[in-house]
């Protein structure tokens, strides 16, 4: 005891602190719950609503009876054709003879049992017993139902919100493929992905992520196929969000992911179904949020961000083509501006001799060295590409086109940079737009910079380094457990079948084993 009133100063002044901050938790609890009287808790349920002014209070008598009740609903976000056809119509309909009895009609209320089990037809109703749940329902489109004699509450599934039509996803576009996209509904989106095939193996967990507003979140697996050590790892990230608001799956993304710091993106998002359905069954997990129609999908590696559905939609040989002219305009967009300005700048040798003329002669007046010249361009070009974006539709394209234009044209005419360079930053721009995942565009564009200076400092040999560095931290990096460069490191002959090239299908049989699915063979 001694040793307890040390560790914690006065003892019986700690003792009676606690007794006292246990009294007030079961008093507030004592006083969140219903009391049964209807006009006590009308009044406490009205003094927590009333300062949210589109919250609508509906006083009416059950059948034609003397019970009093009171619907609790939100303009706009619950749906008024569902209060008034189907709950407010069975409510105040008169209950005819041979359900009198069934009723329970009595000291002035009615059975809550014959009210859910005979009177309302909605598919969604719920009891609850306290004011805070109550309000949290009401608030996000839940109409609560409040009866003369009942200690409970119920609350009935009227939620309307606002949904768009299904479209094409727009910051994904495919030649081959389905033109449906993902939509800001949870339960749209859970829907499309069951209609995209008939199975009961695809499992849809649901979690609350955010304190303060609470959002829905669903993790998608095929049971059977993923690796239940990835799915526990997913469930129990996501149960450690503790943040306030998750207004977008971006959120999400970089709370769960394995390394903040690092410039990959070591988690997928997709608008297209059907790439979140191929990813769910080789093993993978996808997250969804309620709100937004990007959804993730873990774990993931770097050659699955430079693939594309399409690569699977077309015939093996053009699919492996294009993949391989894709991976090769990720060297473009990530090399070339480092490559000129090392081989101008330390290494003319290695140039053919008219070529390296030609180029001499395009930089006659030019007053910078090559990475002043070689960052001016750059710049430009990443703000003309923010600014296209920023800008409305109709005329962001045309900005961005018609500015690079003008600006090269007038900084060649100028003799700031030369016309090669205006050539090498053009073929480095248009490489980037091939890179099918924006995330991963980004990365290579802030790599770019960081070559551009390695190139400056040591030419050819700063090159060299740059990549052995960038090489041995692609090897450490991990998602979900899952080695970033897989399969070349760790080497794996099978999974090969699906990396640079794009084998046939009939050849296909097995899923990445990297991933150590529960059934590794597609066929049987």
């Amino acid at each position: 005891m001694k040793s307890w009133k040390w560790k914690n100063g006065n003892g019986e002044n700690q003792a009676n602190e606690n007794h006292t901050k246990n009294h007030s938790k079961v008093h507030e609890e004592t006083m969140d719950g219903f009391t049964g009287d209807f006009h006590t808790d009308s009044e406490r349920i009205k003094q927590q609503l009333s300062p949210h002014s589109d919250v609508h209070f509906r006083y009416f008598y059950l059948g034609a009876t003397e019970v009093p009740a009171m619907l609790i609903y939100v303009d706009g976000l619950s749906d008024k054709d569902v209060i008034e056809k189907h709950i407010m119509k069975s409510l105040m309909t008169d209950f005819s003879e041979q359900h009198s009895k069934e009723a329970n009609i009595e000291a002035g209320r009615i059975s809550l049992d014959f009210i859910i089990n005979k009177l309302l037809p909605a598919s969604e109703i719920k009891e609850i017993q306290n004011i805070s749940d109550l309000v949290s329902k009401v608030l996000t489109g839940w109409a609560a139902l409040l009866l003369a004699g009942e200690s409970d509450i119920m609350i009935i599934g009227t939620a309307k919100g606002m949904k768009r039509a299904l479209e094409e996803p727009s910051s994904e576009a495919l030649v081959r493929g389905p033109r449906v996209g993902f939509t800001e509904s949870l339960s749209d989106n859970t829907a499309i992905l069951r209609g995209l095939g008939e199975t009961s193996d695809l499992f849809l967990t649901k979690f609350q992520v955010g304190k303060t507003s609470k959002k829905e979140l669903v993790i998608a697996y095929v049971e059977g196929i993923a690796n239940p050590e990835i799915v526990e790892e997913v469930k129990n990230r996501i149960q450690r969000i503790n943040i306030d608001y998750v207004p977008e799956s971006g959120y999400i993304e970089q709370l769960i992911e394995d390394n903040y710091l690092s410039p990959f993106p070591q988690i997928q998002n997709t608008e297209r179904p059907d790439r979140v359905m191929g990813a769910l069954m080789e093993g993978r997990v996808a997250i969804l949020l309620d709100g937004t129609p990007f959804a993730l999908i873990v774990p993931v590696t770097l050659s699955m961000l430079l693939q594309s559905p399409e690569d699977y939609y077309e015939r093996w040989i053009p699919g492996t083509l294009i993949r391989l002219l894709r991976f090769f305009a990720a060297f473009i967009s990530l090399l070339a501006p480092a490559m000129y300005i090392a081989f101008i700048s330390f290494h003319p040798g290695l140039i053919p001799t008219k070529l390296v003329m030609s180029i001499a002669g395009s930089r006659e007046g030019v007053p910078f060295p090559a990475i002043i010249e070689a960052l001016i361009m750059e710049i430009s070009v990443e703000i003309l590409r923010e600014a296209g974006l920023r800008l409305p539709r109709p005329i962001g394209p045309a900005i961005g086109i018609v500015g690079g234009l003008v600006i090269g044209e007038a900084a060649v005419q100028a003799g700031i940079v030369s016309p090669i360079m205006v050539i090498v930053v053009a073929i480095t721009a248009i490489a980037s737009f091939a890179i099918p995942q924006y995330s991963v565009g980004i990365s290579l564009r802030f790599l770019r910079f960081i070559a551009m200076f390695s190139a400056a400092l040591l030419g050819l040999y700063g090159i060299i380094l740059f990549m052995l560095f960038l090489g041995s931290y692609l090897v450490r990096l991990k998602s979900f457990g899952i080695p970033y460069v897989s399969p070349p490191a760790p080497y794996r002959l099978s999974d090969w079948k699906d990396f640079l090239v794009r084998m046939p299908l009939f050849m296909m049989q097995s899923r990445p084993k990297m991933l150590q699915p529960k059934n590794l063979k597609r066929k049987d």
